[in-house]
């Protein structure tokens, strides 16, 4: 049975383990930024299998104005069983009333996409926003 439950960088080597299993790569440069980003971070929830984190959703932002979907992963073996789902959910329902809840995504990855249209979210180009990066 899969447990949802908050946790921090007490963890780190076990979404270290998630990130490199997954690629995502750029987190796995330094530790000590690492171990810093989840101790800043607005909110981290997990799933859990047993005591085996297999993935996670984390928050960045003030809680009132903005929260960014900074990170939502779960290991490829648990997909398609709605984990990220209830995850995202979660966020989305704890969240509901800040004004902007951003994520952000590749523009080529389909079922991203489809994810996070599927809980009536837009692309910029559908607003009246833009956004910048660096």
């Amino acid at each position: 049975m899969i447990e949802y439950k908050t946790f921090g960088s007490n963890l780190i080597e076990e979404v270290k383990k998630i990130y490199r299993v997954e690629g995502w790569n750029a987190y796995l440069q330094d530790d000590e930024k690492l171990i810093r980003a989840f101790d800043n971070s607005l909110y981290i929830l997990g799933a859990f299998d047993g005591e085996k984190l297999i993935g996670f959703v984390r928050c960045v932002g003030d809680g009132e104005h903005i929260v960014i979907v900074q990170d939502i992963i779960v290991l490829k073996e648990y997909r398609k069983s709605r984990i990220g789902a209830h995850l995202f959910k979660h966020v989305w329902d704890l969240f509901i009333s800040v004004r902007m809840f951003d994520v952000i995504t590749d523009i080529i990855d389909e079922a991203d996409n489809h994810f996070y249209r599927s809980f009536g979210m837009k692309p910029l180009a559908d607003g009246e926003m833009i956004a910048y990066f660096r």
